[in-house]
C-alpha cells in the first residue's frame, strides 16, 4: 500500500511539474504577444494623415514658433492651420506627395485631422505662454529634440513628477510647488 501511495505521489509530482511548466510557457507567450501588440499599437497611434517631418523644417531654418504661434500668446501652442502651411507650400515642395495631400485639404477647405501626440489630464492647467515667454524655456525641454524626429512622438511622460522636478529647480520654487499653480 505504501508503495502504491509513493507511486501516486511521484506521478502527481511529475504531472504537476509538467502542468506548471505548461502554464509558465503560456504566460510567457502571452507576455511576449502583449509586448509586441502594444509596440505596434503605439507606433500606429502616431501615424498622421500627412507624414510630417519636423526635421525637414528645422533643416530649412523654420523655428517652432513660426508654426506654433500660440506658444507665445496662450495656454495652447496649437497646430498650424492648413492656411498657415499653404502660405509656404503654395510654392515650396509642391511636387512632394505629402505637400500634395496638404493641398488637397486646402482645396477641399477641410482641416487636417491630426492625431494628438501629447496630452495632459483635464484637471491639469498648463500654459505654454507662461513657460515659453515668462520662464524662457525652449520647446525641446519638454518635447525632446523634435527637430531630429522624422515621426513626432512623446519624448517624456507628462506626469506630476516630471513637472515637479522642473519646478523644484526654479528660483521661485516655493510658489511653484503650490497645488493651485497646476490644478485650478
Amino acid at each position: 500500500m505504501v508503495h502504491v501511495l509513493q507511486s501516486m505521489k511521484q506521478l502527481y509530482q511529475s504531472h504537476w511539474r509538467a502542468y506548471t511548466l505548461g502554464i509558465g510557457v503560456i504566460l510567457l507567450l502571452i507576455a511576449v504577444g502583449v509586448y509586441f501588440l502594444r509596440a505596434a499599437t503605439a507606433e500606429a497611434a502616431y501615424q498622421q494623415p500627412i507624414a510630417f517631418n519636423h526635421q525637414v523644417m528645422v533643416q530649412a531654418g523654420v523655428p517652432c514658433l513660426f508654426c506654433h504661434t500660440g506658444a507665445t500668446q496662450s495656454a495652447v501652442a496649437g497646430i498650424p492651420s492648413v492656411e498657415r502651411c499653404m502660405g509656404c507650400h503654395k510654392t515650396i515642395a509642391t511636387d512632394n506627395p505629402e505637400v500634395q495631400k496638404l493641398a488637397t485639404y486646402w482645396q477641399q477647405q477641410k482641416p487636417i485631422p491630426w492625431v494628438r501626440v501629447n496630452r495632459l489630464p483635464r484637471f491639469v492647467y498648463f500654459s505654454h505662454e507662461v513657460h515659453v515667454v515668462a520662464a524662457g524655456l525652449n520647446c525641446e525641454q519638454c518635447h525632446g529634440d523634435v527637430g531630429h524626429m522624422t515621426v513626432t512622438k512623446p519624448a517624456v511622460q507628462f506626469t506630476m513628477g516630471f513637472c515637479l522636478n522642473c519646478h523644484e529647480q526654479q528660483p521661485n520654487a516655493p510658489q511653484l510647488m503650490d497645488c493651485v499653480v497646476c490644478h485650478k
